[in-house]
């Protein structure tokens, strides 16, 4: 899978929030996890995993979307609309493999999706990986605008024209991109790159249904976003 699977976690330990309903997958999941140095809580169901938020704040969440009293979409809508919870990263793990729940999944915020059956060490190696994604930035990230765009990369905000603009995860890391270097042509292909590196868990016509949904909330500035017919995106500068 070409991870770093050696790769420490800084001085504190990341605690991962496991919700299954299945007891053999949910210590199956937590032996590897707590094998790779991470704390976890075990949760079966969604009741109890809500009443926790209000004791601790889980580093990461591995959510199954086939929970007895829960939709797993649901309880990702749920973190992703509550300030205080918007930024923990979600993984979903589930034995629905189709790619429509796939991209529905990852457009309300998910950052990764597991089907089940799953290789340990590969769950491991993406939950690793998610975890070093959503680190602080270390040094100070600029404010970038473009037109009557703007965006606070340290603090994951997105205005057009003033105005707040709700972006999932995925649709403002695909932004961040673009505006790293506006005027650049980005394939689809390096899209995927960037957000997965190369564990491709989704097709590239998934990039489109990002920003077909991002430009629906950009208002003037979608215009901003260009599609290079047979390339891929860019922004216009």
């Amino acid at each position: 899978m070409g991870h770093d699977l050696a790769r420490p976690f800084p001085a504190r330990v990341p605690l991962v929030a496991v919700l299954d309903d299945d007891p053999d997958i949910l210590e199956l999941v937590s032996v590897h996890l707590r094998r790779a140095g991470m704390k976890v809580r075990e949760f079966v169901d969604g009741e109890s995993f809500y009443r926790s938020l209000s004791r601790d704040i889980p580093d990461l969440v591995l959510l199954d979307l086939m929970l007895p009293d829960a939709d797993g979409m649901e309880v990702c809508k749920f973190l992703k609309r509550q300030d205080r919870l918007s930024s923990v990263p979600v993984i979903m793990l589930t034995a629905r493999g189709d790619e429509v729940d796939k991209v529905l999944g990852l457009e309300i915020g998910a950052d990764d999706y597991i089907t089940k059956p799953f290789s340990p060490k590969e769950l491991v190696a993406r939950v690793k990986a998610v975890l070093r994604r959503a680190e602080p930035r270390q040094e100070a990230a600029p404010v970038v605008e473009v037109g009557p765009l703007r965006m606070d990369l340290k603090r994951h905000l997105v205005e057009v024209e003033g105005r707040p603009v709700d972006v999932t995860p995925v649709e403002f890391r695909i932004l961040e991109l673009l505006v790293s270097k506006a005027g650049w042509v980005f394939s689809r292909d390096r899209i995927l790159d960037f957000l997965w590196g190369h564990d491709k868990i989704v097709s590239e016509r998934t990039i489109d249904v990002h920003i077909r949904h991002m430009r629906e909330k950009m208002g003037r500035a979608s215009a901003l976003i260009k599609n290079v017919r047979g390339a891929g995106y860019k922004l216009e500068v």
